[in-house]
């Protein structure tokens, strides 16, 4: 069982980055799946989360409208297309699953619930 996250980099304030959470031994669909990031010296911080099944969306205030989170069953993987980066979005990013029927919007924002957890990938925002 593993999640495997990429797409991160460097870019300039307003730009795009898509990062990718490929997993393996387990199927996504069955899971609920959340993005979180942490920067150096600041708490994590959930981002978004797709539910299973019928795959809702879910974001914290800071990245709505900015931010899409979306899953492709055939390929296994979630994505988080991250438009209009702003330099405070500047983190590393991990993505964690957990398996679940329904998940509650108070749980999904918190990392422990989440048994699976792949590495980070880091974005930088910056001019």
């Amino acid at each position: 069982v593993q999640l495997q996250a990429s797409g991160g980099g460097s870019v300039q304030p307003g730009g795009s980055l898509r990062l990718s959470c490929a997993a393996s031994g387990f199927d996504l669909v069955d899971y609920a799946t959340s993005w979180f990031r942490q920067a150096p010296g600041k708490e994590r911080e959930w981002v978004a989360c797709i539910s299973s099944n019928d795959g809702g969306t879910h974001y914290e205030d800071s990245v709505k409208g900015r931010f899409t989170i979306s899953r492709d069953n055939a390929k296994n993987t979630v994505y988080l297309q991250m438009d209009n980066l702003k330099p405070e979005d500047s983190a590393n990013y991990y993505c964690a699953s957990v398996r679940a029927a329904f998940i509650t919007l108070t749980t999904m924002r918190h990392s422990h619930v989440y048994p699976y957890a792949g590495q980070g990938t880091q974005v930088t925002v910056s001019s």
